[in-house]
């Protein structure tokens, strides 16, 4: 860990900012070096994601060479960033930004802790044991919405420990929300924004899929959703404040679109990696499978996409996560938070690697480019 920062094989596509460029550009990688093919036919991720064949596009698509795609990386990170050399963006723009929630049965009985606790974090570890001892069940093997589930909703019910969070883990409905708005998400080597209220918080490295305005997804790549467990833990009213802040969902490094290699076959075997690094020499590894999710990702995008809500614009989701980090950090019992500068990487070989810093969201670089700004800048530059 981490893996490759780029996967070796794929089609991928992705925003850069270039010299002499006031909108992002479209970039793809090719043997090793990245090329902007920034075209009027579809000149967003939100047009390609849109075409009949977004990988066909991509991988024919006439390009401008820009340099050496490591080059291009180490460049993207915020404290390294020349402005004479291109950097990548979040590969993602006009697309709404949703996430699914308690999608597997790890992060479900953390919620539930989170719940209990009030943002306690000394009270979650005796809280967590009560739990799993009063569930019993093998939360992972059961069908959300099932007659199974439902007599597990039943016998939690009777002990006094039914919530909320299990209710959208194993009940009929997922969890849906809005994680942000269109255009608000960073990229590889950006820095990822705490709420400086919260004091107890911790990454979520989730798989991101690409949906179109159609429902059909094209494409997947990998996200971490911030998570501020003290906040959400307080009440799930505050999921908005948990969950949305200044630069708090990074995305990348790219896009790989789907083709005859890359399916959505791929993305349920998927075996995400997580690593923290922190400046006081903290290390925390952690480990996601996409094979112990509890709904699948068909099912959450049915769940967000259809005749009950469309997406003009398409959308990306963030799938959720199975890690829920407990290693303690600063002494017994005291849990894992947190602290400014800690590097977060998230991977998995079919994606390649997403990595940022992390910094309060009021220090982090402000969000002042949105969708109005992107369409001037493309009208501007002849591409609308």
């Amino acid at each position: 860990m981490p893996n490759a920062i780029v996967p070796t094989s794929g089609v991928l596509v992705g925003r850069a900012k270039i010299p002499g460029h006031a909108t992002p550009r479209i970039v793809t990688v090719r043997d090793g070096a990245v090329f902007d093919i920034t075209g009027k036919a579809a000149p967003t991720v939100r047009d390609i994601a849109e075409l009949d064949n977004p990988a066909t596009y991509v991988s024919s698509a006439t390009g401008t060479k820009l340099g050496d795609v490591n080059a291009i990386i180490e460049n993207s990170w915020t404290d390294k960033y020349d402005p004479a050399i291109p950097a990548l963006l979040s590969p993602i723009d006009l697309q709404a930004v949703k996430a699914s929630g308690v999608t597997f049965v790890a992060s479900l009985l953390e919620r539930v802790i989170e719940e209990q606790a009030k943002g306690d974090k000394a009270k979650a570890d005796s809280l967590r044991e009560d739990v799993l001892k009063l569930i019993g069940a093998d939360l992972s093997k059961i069908v959300p919405g099932s007659p199974a589930a439902m007599q597990v909703k039943e016998a939690l019910i009777a002990r006094g420990v039914w919530s909320q969070y299990l209710e959208v883990g194993i009940g009929p409905d997922a969890e849906i929300f809005t994680k942000g708005q269109p255009m608000s998400t960073v990229g590889f080597g950006a820095d990822v924004g705490l709420h400086p209220i919260s004091s107890w918080n911790n990454p979520e490295p989730e798989i991101v899929l690409v949906v179109s305005a159609a429902g059909r997804i094209v494409g997947a790549t990998l996200g971490n959703d911030v998570n501020l467990r003290d906040v959400e833990g307080r009440s799930a009213l505050l999921l908005g404040k948990a969950k949305d802040n200044n630069a708090s969902g990074s995305v990348g490094p790219f896009v790989r679109l789907f083709d005859g290699d890359f399916t959505i076959e791929t993305v349920k075997a998927a075996e995400l990696s997580l690593r923290v690094e922190g400046e006081d020499g903290f290390v925390l590894d952690g480990h996601s499978s996409m094979a112990k999710i509890s709904r699948t990702p068909e099912s959450l995008v049915e769940a967000t996409i259809g005749r009950h809500h469309q997406y003009p614009d398409g959308f990306v989701l963030y799938l959720g996560t199975m890690f829920a980090p407990v290693k303690d950090r600063d002494g017994p019992g005291k849990g894992f938070t947190h602290k400014m500068n800690d590097v977060v990487s998230i991977s998995t070989p079919s994606l390649g690697t997403l990595s940022n810093r992390v910094r309060l969201s009021t220090e982090c670089a402000p969000w002042t480019y949105g969708a109005s700004h992107l369409l001037r800048d493309l009208a501007k530059a002849g591409l609308l």
